[in-house]
């Protein structure tokens, strides 16, 4: 599947990780539905898109520790730009 039809699906395959349907929430504007997904799951896949997410909301002392716990660092890009490389890593 292509990015951009990932975007224009109408609602997320029932054979996505969480993290993925975490993303096709997100980019469907649907935040809170976003972060539900991975909320609660363990493992740095569900960090990284929850690291995502509270830097989006604007919480960056959250989104640091996200980062951290995925093992990563919060990225100098825009949000545009760090959502499309985490859905190309998830595709």
């Amino acid at each position: 599947m292509t990015l951009e039809e990932f975007k224009n699906l109408s609602k997320p395959e029932s054979s996505f990780s969480p993290e993925l349907r975490a993303l096709w929430y997100d980019y469907q504007g649907n935040w809170e539905q976003a972060h539900e997904e991975v909320d609660q799951l363990p493992g740095i896949s569900a960090a990284r898109i929850h690291a995502y997410l509270h830097r989006k909301e604007g919480d960056l002392w959250n989104a640091d520790y996200w980062y951290r716990r995925a093992g990563e660092h919060r990225p100098n890009l825009s949000l545009e730009e760090e959502w499309e490389i985490l859905a190309l890593r998830f595709l």
